[in-house]
């Protein structure tokens, strides 16, 4: 039993930290291809034209969604780390 406990909790949290970290791997996604499609077209292959937008775009998206992250992580730890580190099963 204790080792269905264990990757049900496992599985858990790495669906979390997919949750997690969906906003800002889709910011970087849509940032990168939007300027590598705006350095296609205009034929300028400038190396930090392609990091400063994608930081940007990343800070801004972590902002917004920090307290999603928050909110996400803190549940899963009252519901599913504390009740085991406690002695209860779940």
């Amino acid at each position: 039993m204790a080792e269905a406990v264990f990757f049900d909790t496992l599985r858990n949290g790495l669906w979390v930290a997919v949750v997690i970290s969906t906003p800002i791997l889709a910011a970087a996604l849509i940032s990168g291809v939007a300027v590598g499609l705006f350095q296609a077209l205009t034929s300028i292959q400038e190396m930090t034209l392609t990091f400063v937008p994608k930081l940007a775009a990343i800070v801004i998206v972590f902002w917004i969604s920090m307290s999603f992250m928050s909110a996400t992580l803190v549940a899963f730890f009252q519901d599913w780390i504390v009740p085991l580190v406690a002695g209860g099963a779940l």
